[in-house]
């Protein structure tokens, strides 16, 4: 049986997916989220799952919940969902450990198709979505690689960054991430000097130009 957790921030979208995929005789969806922190603590209580996972949610987005699974929970595999082929959600996603990435037009029994081909340990692409990746791999074959600016942020720096976005105050992201507000205070300096940043309004503009919420 292949078990499958349903990550997306409208209930709608969660329960028609669940309701669909229950139908199959060898899939069962064993649990909801509505947010990357909320799969992360379903992960951390289950294993070989597979976590169908919107990418543009509020408080942790998919991509970065997918890198943090991809270190915590390996056996967890991720397929991406999103509205939009837009490459800095594609190429996030799977660069952060996904298996696939499908869009949400999709026909159901795509889905049904997407989700056994990752539990099977394949990769599965929309069709739309593998000329994305194929034109980002002609690209980088031509430049390289540097590190600098937005993709030197550390995962915990990308998740401060997103709850900044969001408009959370100091204390509100210290108790989401269990962590001092002297922490917090930090790492939005750093945030500010490696993103060149003056204030919190610049922040947010680099957080949703770089896709991590969109406001």
């Amino acid at each position: 049986m292949i078990e499958v957790v349903l990550v997306d921030d409208h209930k709608m979208i969660r329960e028609g997916i669940c309701a669909l995929l229950n139908k199959e005789d060898d899939i069962s969806v064993v649990g909801l989220a509505a947010n990357g922190r909320e799969a992360l603590r379903l992960a951390s209580k289950m294993k070989s799952i597979v976590m169908v996972m919107d990418v543009s949610m509020p408080e942790m987005n998919g991509i970065d919940a997918t890198s943090q699974l991809s270190r915590d929970a390996p056996d967890c595999k991720v397929l991406g969902l999103s509205m939009y082929a837009d490459k800095r959600f594609v190429n996030g996603m799977l660069k952060a450990g996904a298996r696939g990435f499908l869009l949400k037009e999709c026909a159901y029994q795509e889905l049904v198709q997407a989700v056994r081909a990752v539990h099977r340990d394949q990769v599965y692409l929309s069709p739309r979505v593998t000329g994305t990746v194929v034109e980002e791999y002609i690209q980088q074959l031509g430049e390289s690689e540097q590190q600098g600016g937005f993709e030197s942020l550390t995962l915990k720096e990308r998740e401060a960054l997103q709850l900044i976005a969001e408009g959370f105050s100091t204390r509100e992201i210290a108790d989401k991430l269990f962590v001092s507000v002297k922490t917090i205070e930090s790492r939005r300096r750093n945030l500010q000097e490696k993103l060149g940043a003056g204030s919190v309004a610049d922040l947010t503009k680099i957080a949703i130009r770089e896709g991590l919420t969109t406001l």
